[in-house]
């Protein structure tokens, strides 16, 4: 199965702009992204719809990563994919150009909170994503159990409209 992720140039402008602003001690900025998933044949299309900054009182003070996110914030996360019924995913930069990658880190801090998602919304797929300046790169679980597969497509739909291959 290929998993195809669209966003409109104005929902992906505002996740940057958010994602690029200081904050008081994290060295990056974290949100979400709420989603509907659509069967596109043998394929997933996740459509974009909304995007939520973690609040900056919910940032914990840890030198040791790049931003660390408080349990409120990721119970507010559940709380609206639980709400809405959406798919969600986690993103964050890297900033830079070309295609970015998942550090480590993110890597092992996902595999902790992700699978929680099916807990309230187990007819989804949830996720995380990286952003570069101009490139994103993907992750998402089809269920509580699964490994996570890549993101194969990515398309900013707006005028122009740009299109990349993530994995």
């Amino acid at each position: 199965m290929r998993v195809r992720f669209k966003i409109t140039s104005a929902l992906l402008s505002e996740v940057r702009a958010d994602l690029h602003r200081p904050h008081a001690f994290a060295h990056e900025r974290v949100g979400f992204i709420s989603a509907g998933l659509s069967p596109m044949g043998p394929d997933m299309l996740v459509l974009a719809r909304e995007y939520r900054a973690v609040p900056d009182g919910d940032y914990l003070n840890d030198p040791s990563v790049g931003a660390m996110m408080s349990r409120e914030a990721i119970r507010q996360a559940l709380e609206w994919s639980m709400r809405d019924g959406h798919a969600i995913f986690h993103v964050h930069t890297h900033r830079g150009r070309g295609l970015p990658g998942f550090s480590g880190i993110d890597l092992r801090e996902y595999r902790k909170f992700v699978p929680d998602f099916f807990k309230v919304t187990p007819q989804c797929a949830h996720g995380a994503l990286v952003l570069s300046d101009d490139a994103a790169r993907g992750q998402i679980w089809l269920g509580r159990k699964s490994e996570p597969s890549p993101i194969d497509d990515f398309s900013e739909i707006g005028l122009p409209l740009r299109a990349w291959r993530a994995a």
